[in-house]
C-alpha cells in the first residue's frame, strides 16, 4: 500500500486500485490547474503501472467538483492539461477502467469529468449539472456532446441550455448511473466494484473497455469485423490459458497480463 500528498490532489494505491481525491474542500473541489496536473499524473501512473487495475475519481468533503475554479479563470488560470485536457481526464482517459465516485455536486467541469469515466457511483444526495451558459461560457470540456450520448436529447439540451441541475435518483433513471447510494458510501461502494474488476484478466478488461468505446458508432458488422484487433491478442495471450486452467482446477487465476 502507498500513498502520496499534494497541496491539492491525493493519490493512494491499495490492491490494484488506484484512488484520486480532489481535495479542495473549503472551494466545493474546483478545478485549478495544480490539481489538473495531478490527475494527469495520476492517470499515467494507473495506465503504466502494471500492479494497478482500475482507478477512482472522487473527490473529499462531501463535494465531487464543482467545475472551474472561476476566481482563477478571472485571472487567466485555465485548468487543462495539453493533450488531456480539463482536470487532466476529459480528452484522454485512461486505458484502464475510471469509476467516479460522487458524492454532493457535480457541475460543469466536474460533470464533465463524471463524463469521461466508465462507471458512476453516486450517493443519494448527488447532483449533476452543466451551469456554464449561467456564466456565459458553454460546456466544451466534453459535456456538448456526451451529454447527449448518455441521457436522452431532450434531457441533456434541457441542461445545457437551461443549466439546471439533475439529481440522482433522475440520473440513475436516464442510465447516467451504475448505483446510488446512502450519502458518504460512493467511495466505498465504488472500491468494491473496483475490486471485481481488478480480479479480472488485466488484458481482457482493458480490450473489453477499450472496444466497447470504439464501437459506438459502428454497424453491427463492422463491429464484428474490427473487434479482432482487439479481442485476438486477449484470445492467444498467456491469461486465457491460465483462466481456463484455473477454471478446471477450480482455484483463483494468477494473472500475469501477458
Amino acid at each position: 500500500m502507498t500513498a502520496s500528498t499534494t497541496s491539492e490532489v491525493l493519490v493512494h494505491a491499495h490492491s490494484g486500485i488506484l484512488t484520486i481525491t480532489i481535495d479542495r474542500p473549503e472551494q466545493r473541489n474546483a478545478m485549478t490547474r495544480s490539481a489538473a496536473h495531478e490527475i494527469a499524473s495520476a492517470l499515467v501512473r494507473l495506465d503504466e503501472d502494471p500492479d494497478l487495475s482500475v482507478g477512482i475519481l472522487t473527490g473529499s468533503g462531501g463535494t465531487f467538483c464543482a467545475g472551474m475554479d472561476l476566481k482563477r479563470f478571472q485571472l487567466g488560470e485555465r485548468p487543462v492539461v495539453e493533450g488531456r485536457g480539463f482536470g487532466g481526464l476529459v480528452e484522454t482517459p485512461p486505458r484502464k477502467p475510471l469509476i467516479a465516485a460522487v458524492e454532493g455536486w457535480a457541475l460543469g467541469g466536474g460533470f464533465e469529468l463524471v463524463l469521461a469515466a466508465d462507471l458512476v457511483v453516486a450517493g443519494a444526495g448527488a447532483k449533476f449539472g452543466l451551469p456554464e451558459v449561467k456564466r456565459g461560457l458553454a460546456a466544451r470540456a466534453g459535456g456538448i456532446f456526451r451529454a447527449p450520448r448518455v441521457l436522452p436529447r431532450a434531457v441533456a439540451l434541457e441542461m445545457l441550455l437551461t443549466g439546471e441541475p439533475i439529481t440522482a435518483d433522475t440520473a440513475l433513471g436516464y442510465g447516467l448511473l451504475n448505483r446510488v447510494v446512502e450519502d458518504g458510501t460512493a467511495a466505498a461502494v465504488a472500491h468494491e466494484i473496483a475490486a471485481t474488476i481488478a480480479a479480472n484478466a488485466p488484458l481482457a478488461v482493458q480490450a473489453s473497455k477499450a472496444f466497447a468505446l470504439a464501437s459506438r458508432t459502428l454497424t453491427d458488422d463492422e463491429a464484428f469485423e474490427r473487434q479482432s484487433a482487439y479481442t485476438d491478442p486477449v484470445f492467444a495471450s498467456a491469461d486465457a490459458i491460465e483462466g481456463a486452467a484455473a477454471f478446471t482446477e477450480r482455484r483463483a487465476p494468477r494473472w500475469t497480463a501477458r
